[in-house]
């Protein structure tokens, strides 16, 4: 217990002489150790890593989770070392509304099954939403988070391990600069002087009296023991200081300054050890804040990684979304509107309104909607106002006869007819032709 209140007593005294040495810092009546430049733009460095890195995954749980009641119970669950339960995607639920309004609305009617086509198509999505979610999860967050509560923490105690020894350098400092001033200062007095006996001792024949036990004598006494008064030359007197304490004579002052430099000599020895530990926690320190480049290079490729799963789900959904609308596009009795758009202009680039802007060839006898009557390609003749040359994006597999297979990167003829759904066009390649889908082209100019 002794042991203890020692060791407190210690760590309370260093805690005082730190915060008095950072208080006068901060109102400029202390000097501070300046760290060199490369140091503070390691600092610096390190500040803006973290800082980026908190904004960077706060948002993307924001993305992947957007509800906050969800987020909390996540990482409560994480916090409590304890497995998240499975979660419904909000494309699941819908796929589970739509499924069960089917089956209650009527699954052979037309409305029944498309709500049944299309509940198939949300689950889809759903399940390829959870697996984005659990691949980003990984791959991205999860470093990110290894970074702010390891790393960082590390970084961050020896930052402050560095503080505290840059303010008992700085302490040591001050304390042997005020013990030079001081040793200086007693160094410059006289030993003795010769003035008026009030408030003086005896320096010169009253320590021939006096042992280093006794007290001074009193003024009666003094008077009694000399009667004949004060004589200048025979007595020197000093005046009383606080390191005066009994009649010495000349020797005190000689005794202050011995202390001193004792002093002086405690407070070097003080500041070489300060400066050796201060050096070492600088170094230590150093080559942490130089390990945030391999942090960048670990958050660069988790980076390339999050992109990745990321088209692979967008891509995903493209495709589930393109196989829905060819299979309701099938179905009899399918809407489709035949009221031809207004012409956008002609730097409108969307896939919706590209068929607008294709030249319109003369109708076609028996041309229908999709699913309804065969397209007779062999009636189907280009615009007498001309066509357009397309890029294909990607590869396409015809559904039927109708269709014309695509090749990515492939350049093919397309034109528009009056009736057809502005998701299609015609495409000739060759002597081959048949309807192409628009969002797999790039019309060219």
């Amino acid at each position: 217990m002794d042991f203890n209140m020692k060791k407190l007593a210690s760590d309370a005294g260093i805690f005082f002489t730190r915060a008095v040495q950072f208080t006068e810092e901060k109102f400029g009546q202390a000097e501070k150790t300046e760290l060199d430049a490369h140091f503070e733009n390691l600092l610096s460095r390190a500040d803006s890593t973290k800082n980026w890195t908190e904004k960077i995954l706060r948002q993307t749980e924001v993305l992947l989770q957007p509800n906050p009641s969800a987020r909390v119970e996540e990482f409560l669950y994480e916090k409590l070392d304890r497995k998240v339960p499975s979660r419904v995607t909000n494309g699941e639920l819908l796929a589970q509304y739509m499924a069960e309004a089917a089956s209650e609305l009527g699954p052979t009617t037309p409305y029944g099954k498309t709500l049944t086509k299309v509940a198939e198509a949300e689950k889809r999505l759903g399940a390829a939403e959870r697996d984005f979610i659990h691949t980003a999860s990984i791959n991205f967050l999860t470093p990110l988070r290894n970074f702010l509560e390891g790393d960082w923490k590390t970084i961050s105690k020896e930052r402050r391990l560095l503080q505290n020894r840059r303010l008992d350098l700085d302490a040591c400092k001050a304390r042997l600069k005020k013990a030079k001033a001081a040793e200086a200062k007693a160094t410059t007095v006289p030993d003795f002087q010769e003035t008026r006996p009030r408030n003086y001792i005896l320096s010169a024949s009253a320590s021939a009296t006096l042992d280093d036990t006794s007290c001074p004598p009193s003024w009666a006494e003094w008077k009694e023991e000399y009667p004949g008064g004060w004589r200048p030359p025979c007595f020197f007197l000093l005046p009383l200081n606080p390191s005066v304490t009994r009649a010495r004579g000349c020797l005190s002052l000689p005794k202050d300054r011995k202390l001193w430099n004792d002093e002086v000599d405690k407070a070097e020895q003080e500041l070489r050890v300060a400066q050796t530990e201060f050096d070492r926690q600088a170094e230590v320190t150093r080559l942490l804040l130089e390990g945030i480049s391999s942090t960048h290079v670990n958050h660069l490729r988790c980076l390339h990684e999050f992109v990745e799963s990321q088209t692979t789900y967008y891509a995903q959904c493209y495709r589930h979304m393109l196989d829905l609308q060819k299979q309701l596009g099938r179905f009899p009795g399918t809407f489709v509107g035949t009221t031809e758009p207004a012409s956008p202009p002609l730097s409108s680039t969307s896939p919706t309104t590209a068929a607008a802007t294709m030249p319109v060839g003369p109708s076609v006898a028996g041309l229908a909607p999709p699913g309804e009557a065969a397209l007779c390609l062999e009636e189907v003749t280009p615009p007498a106002s001309g066509t357009r040359k397309a890029r294909v994006l990607y590869d396409y597999e015809a559904a039927d006869s109708s269709e014309l297979a695509l090749l990515a990167d492939e350049l093919i003829t397309v034109y528009s007819l009056p009736g057809m759904d502005p998701d299609w066009l015609i495409g000739e390649r060759g002597n081959k032709k048949g309807k192409v889908p628009v969002t797999y082209l790039e019309l060219l100019s």
